[in-house]
């Protein structure tokens, strides 16, 4: 790929995150890039919000709604794939809530220049806010990433800030079997780095709002991100030979 013709927009999944979206929103739009908001089937409150900004701002913003929610992934995907059918070669995903710093946009598009073939993803610094419970859940993915992919390359799998080439990982996905919901942004980094293509880390402070929305569901997406990993070890056992190879090999 080469870096004259990159074309980068944001994407940026949402459900009902009526608060925070239009800061979130205007945050992003002082760098210039086109932006495509996701609707993963909000309510009206939510949906109002949303075509408003879109109308406010047509010159920059597009919506694409979904009708049902169908979950974070889902709403990622169908992103992706628009924006590669308009011909946007790097998407740069930021989730709705705001938490991330969006201040750190720069680095990860500089980055993404640099190596147009990797895909940059976030990795947290966090502050005071982070709810110490969802640190040492966040921690023990970590350790099941590591063993999934028989490397430390994948600093941290959850956060939601990061840049992917577009037709590459839209390859990856579709032969690759993610879930649709809270599980995909760990499922699409294993199997990313699973087809040996490059990613590169970078640092981003995250705040967790006091009032902050979570859509996180305690039993169901617990339930989701066990089996994720279930399906995520046996798929690293059927590519053992293979993963060991590339180590072996230095790769």
């Amino acid at each position: 790929m080469q870096k004259g013709k990159m074309r980068f927009a944001i994407l940026i999944p949402v459900y009902d995150h009526e608060e925070a979206i239009g800061p979130t929103l205007r945050s992003v739009l002082a760098f210039g890039y086109p932006v495509l908001l996701v609707d993963d089937g909000s309510d009206a409150p939510c949906r109002d919000v949303l075509q408003a900004l879109e109308r406010e701002h047509r010159a920059q913003v597009s919506l694409l709604r979904l009708e049902q929610n169908s979950g974070k992934g889902a709403a990622v995907k169908a992103g992706l794939t628009a924006l590669e059918s308009q011909g946007f070669t790097h998407a740069v995903q930021v989730d709705a809530d705001g938490q991330h710093d969006i201040e750190r946009l720069p680095n990860l598009v500089s980055s993404a220049e640099q190596s147009p073939e990797a895909l940059i993803t976030g990795y947290p610094e966090y502050d005071d806010s982070v709810p110490r419970s969802r640190y040492l859940a966040r921690y023990l993915t970590h350790v099941w990433v590591w063993i999934n992919t028989l490397s430390l390359q994948i600093k941290d799998s959850m956060c939601g800030f990061r840049v992917y080439p577009v037709a590459q990982v839209n390859l990856v996905l579709d032969g690759a079997n993610t879930g649709d919901r809270m599980e995909f942004d760990t499922q699409v980094l294993v199997h990313w780095c699973w087809s040996a293509r490059p990613i590169i880390n970078e640092p981003v402070r995250v705040h967790y709002p006091l009032d902050g929305v979570s859509h996180f569901r305690l039993f169901r997406d617990n339930v989701l991100i066990s089996a994720m990993h279930a399906r995520l070890f046996f798929g690293m056992l059927w590519r053992l030979p293979r993963l060991l190879g590339r180590r072996l090999a230095g790769g």
